[in-house]
């Protein structure tokens, strides 16, 4: 008896201890379930998911009139999921009944396939269930809004199983015009050019795409997790493409018809600072020239157009006037063991310091230098300095050299650097300084910073503005500007410059003639940069230019005079042209028309066409809303808010084709469009509810 409840006991206890730890393993599984099931769900998701990055469609880079100079355009990668349960229904029903004639219009659209091999291409991808099939990448807009209505893939995502990838592609419409200054941006590499310095504005806010990996390692989108990306904002230069292509065409006829290596030209707005255009050309290696390098914005030793900086230091401390007087010693002087030579040969003695400007001569400006500041040579450097000539000018673009301006404490200063300085040797400044320099002294001594961007505009409304900046107020006293001036015109009319003279508008100017080195090889290959830089017109300026030009080994013709004089002088006279040309402006107010072809659209973008036009209006606009426009009683255009629900057909009557396929598109709908113009009516009335994979008819006229 003992024995039997004895063995009773220990079945009793190995049966509780069984029951106890499946009550255990209920537990476990009720709290893996209900308590941290979504953890632990997450955990297997991570697995088998990721997100991807969606780039933030690029902003416009435009120019001040409005034209685009740098966008980009959508061009997609049309993929297949040959499992999507539309395709798969009905054992394949829908992609046999479409087979043939999807096949046809691919064919027929890219013609790089017949339709047979396009059959089988697609039997191919179905018969593997791939999910991530490949079909055409790099399909541009045009094309894509074609293959959305073939055969099978206009029955939507589910049934037709089409599935695209927008990539955007960066394009310059004017390829050349200005090319290295709006820059390039580049998947792989870095961006140049306002691309570059405006890239945090430009590039908007990367959005993500969960993707789910399915067999063979193939990642696929999941609906309805994606972050949408903000898009890039617009930046407005101060570029004009007009001012753009006469000195980018002025440079290059130069260029080519000298066979120079390479040259820039930089035209600025004299009252503010704008840059209107900027040319660099550089040779290639099969002859033909392109913006390879911003060489405006290179330093290298400027020349004769330097000694402008030599006579306001001299007149600006009062040693002398314009009419003093110095020895040109025949134009050759020697200092230590060098010699100063004038670039041309010539007879002349004694000159006042305004004939010697004029002509351009070396030995004079460093008698000068020599004569008033070989025992404080500091002095004379203090005034370069002062007209900022040792400071970038900090232009709103990479890629500025750093200027060099030699002082008595460099290791490279030697008893000869002083004269040398004064004719533009042993100093290294760029073209844009030697332009901001001649801008301030056709700005009546008002030195302005140049800048290449007027502001930055998101939806057509500013959200930051650039503004001319004043870095002095004077360069120089008024007695030392009036005497350059009359130096500078000199030029024109008496001195090295005076082939480029015309009797139609006056203009004042510098030309330079500098040998520059070549590698280890030095000065033996007679390589001379020719430089001009100006303003005009002289009694009124307008615009400065300067101009400068690397000319090949040995080349005929190199002074400044007859290289880059020439592209100044043809660039002046192209724009003196355009402005004599131009109409006043009618003072009277301009009546509306009734009948003016208004279309209905995005509040904000009509705001902005219609001020820009200064055209009167009143409503209600907001960044978001979208109205419709008439011409009221009062001769204004009135804007009125067009209501539009979520989950309904928009009402896109009157709109252009643009606006209404944003609105129709964004709200799930499938368009068809017929005709062309404004929307005058619409097959599903605004306000209707919208049902799944809807089709819609939009008439234009």
């Amino acid at each position: 008896m003992e024995v039997k409840k004895d063995i009773l006991w220990r079945v009793y206890l190995c049966f509780i201890g069984m029951v106890l730890f499946g009550l255990v393993i209920l537990a476990k599984v009720f709290i893996l379930q209900n308590v941290d099931g979504n953890y632990w769900r997450s955990m297997a998701d991570s697995l088998h998911t990721s997100y991807v990055s969606l780039d933030a469609e690029r902003g416009t880079i435009y120019s001040e009139e409005g034209r685009m100079l740098s966008t980009s355009i959508p061009y997609f990668d049309v993929r297949i999921d040959f499992a999507a349960d539309g395709l798969r229904d009905k054992n394949g029903q829908i992609f046999k009944e479409n087979l043939d004639s999807l096949s046809d219009a691919l064919s027929t659209l890219f013609g790089d396939r017949t339709a047979g091999e396009y059959k089988q291409l697609l039997r191919e991808g179905y018969k593997s269930k791939d999910r991530y099939f490949l079909l055409k990448r790099n399909v541009p807009f045009n094309q894509f809004q074609q293959i959305r209505n073939f055969p099978m893939f206009r029955l939507g995502a589910n049934k037709g199983g089409m599935i695209a990838e927008t990539r955007n592609k960066r394009i310059n419409p004017f390829k050349l015009l200005a090319n290295r200054t709006i820059g390039l941006s580049r998947e792989n590499a870095q961006n140049v050019g306002l691309e570059r310095t405006y890239d945090s504005y430009l590039k908007g806010v990367t959005g993500k795409r969960l993707m789910r990996r399915i067999a063979g390692g193939t990642y696929v989108p999941v609906e309805g997790y994606d972050i949408e990306p903000e898009n890039g904002r617009d930046v407005h230069t101060t570029i004009d493409v007009n001012m753009q292509d006469i000195v980018e065409t002025a440079l290059m006829n130069m260029m080519v018809e000298n066979e120079a290596e390479h040259g820039a030209c930089v035209l600025m707005e004299v009252k503010t600072g704008k840059i209107k255009a900027i040319a660099n050309l550089g040779r290639q290696p099969d002859g033909s020239y392109w913006e390879n390098m911003n060489y405006a914005l290179q330093v290298g030793e400027p020349g004769s157009t330097f000694k402008l900086a030599t006579v306001i230091a001299v007149l600006e401390d009062k040693y002398t006037t314009m009419n003093g007087m110095v020895d040109l010693n025949y134009g050759r002087w020697q200092v230590g063991r060098r010699t100063v030579y004038d670039s041309e040969p010539h007879h002349r003695t004694n000159v006042t310091i305004k004939q010697a400007f004029e002509l351009s001569s070396n030995v004079g400006m460093a008698k000068l230098a020599y004569q008033y500041y070989s025992k404080q040579p500091n002095s004379f450097v203090a005034h370069l300095k002062r007209l900022q000539l040792d400071k970038r000018t900090s232009i709103d673009i990479e890629g500025e050299g750093q200027p060099v301006i030699k002082t008595t404490a460099s290791k490279t200063w030697s008893a000869t650097t002083l004269p040398w300085m004064a004719f533009g040797y042993e100093v290294l400044i760029s073209p844009l300084q030697t332009c901001m320099l001649y801008n301030a002294v056709a700005n009546n001594g008002k030195m302005m910073k140049p800048y290449l961007v007027n502001n930055i505009m998101e939806y057509g409304e500013v959200v930051k503005q650039f503004e001319p900046v004043t870095v002095m107020d004077s360069i120089c006293s008024q007695s030392t500007l009036r005497q350059v001036k009359r130096m500078l015109e000199g030029v024109v009319l008496e001195g090295t410059a005076k082939k480029l003279y015309t009797p139609y508008y006056s203009f004042a100017g510098k030309t330079g003639t500098a040998l520059v080195a070549n590698g280890k090889r030095g000065y033996a290959d007679k390589i001379y940069q020719s430089s001009f830089a100006g303003y005009f017109p002289a009694n009124d300026p307008q615009y400065t230019c300067v101009v400068v030009i690397k000319n090949k080994p040995h080349a005929p013709r190199f002074y400044g005079a007859s290289v880059a004089g020439p592209v100044f002088r043809e660039v002046a006279d192209k724009l003196y042209a355009i402005a004599i040309e131009k109409q006043q402006p009618l003072k009277t107010r301009v009546k509306i028309d009734s009948l003016l072809g208004l279309k209905n659209g995005k509040g904000t973008e009509l705001k902005q066409i219609l001020t820009t036009l200064k055209l009167p209006w009143e409503g209600d606009v907001t960044s978001t809303n979208w109205v419709s426009a008439t011409v009221n009683e009062q001769q204004k255009v009135e804007l009125d808010p067009v209501k539009q629900v979520k989950g309904a057909v928009p009402d896109v009557t009157g709109m252009g084709l643009k606006d209404a396929l944003y609105l129709l598109e964004n709200a799930g709908l499938r368009v068809e469009i017929r005709g062309a113009g404004k929307v005058t009516s619409q097959s599903i009335p605004g306000g209707t509810r919208i049902a799944r994979d809807q089709k819609i008819v939009i008439e234009l006229s």
